[in-house]
């Protein structure tokens, strides 16, 4: 059987699409269509009602650090690395790290904002400090 050629969001499933949109340089995430809550990660049935209906959008990339923590690593292992949870205006929470500043530095109420960034190939969602805190 052939593998179908058409790229379009209804011919790939959401983390195919996600994952291409990020490729392209554009960060969608999904949004029902049904109750209008933000849907992330990507799936195929909302997780808030069960609806299989959504559309695509651009989040705004604006949020508050959740919370945060510092992996250890000996420099030769490319030195410590933040991780955090930021939750979104648009209502949904996501792992990512926020860049730009000493990972010790980074707090939670921090406000942030979401950059795509390219590392080993692949495109990335990570965060910049915005100023101030909650």
């Amino acid at each position: 059987m052939p593998m179908p050629t058409d790229h379009t969001p209804s011919a790939v499933g959401p983390d195919a699409h996600y994952a291409q949109s990020l490729a392209e340089g554009r960060w969608q995430v999904q949004r029902c269509n049904s109750c209008q809550r933000a849907i992330f990660f990507p799936r195929t049935a909302c997780p808030a009602c069960g609806s299989a209906d959504y559309a695509w959008f651009a989040p705004s990339g604006r949020g508050v650090v959740h919370s945060t923590t510092v992996m250890r690593r000996p420099p030769a292992a490319g030195g410590d690395l933040h991780l955090c949870l930021v939750d979104l205006e648009e209502g949904f929470r996501m792992m990512s790290r926020v860049e730009g500043v000493a990972p010790e530095s980074v707090a939670i109420g921090d406000r942030v904002q979401a950059a795509l960034v390219e590392h080993a190939g692949a495109a990335l969602v990570v965060f910049h400090p915005q100023g101030g805190s909650v």
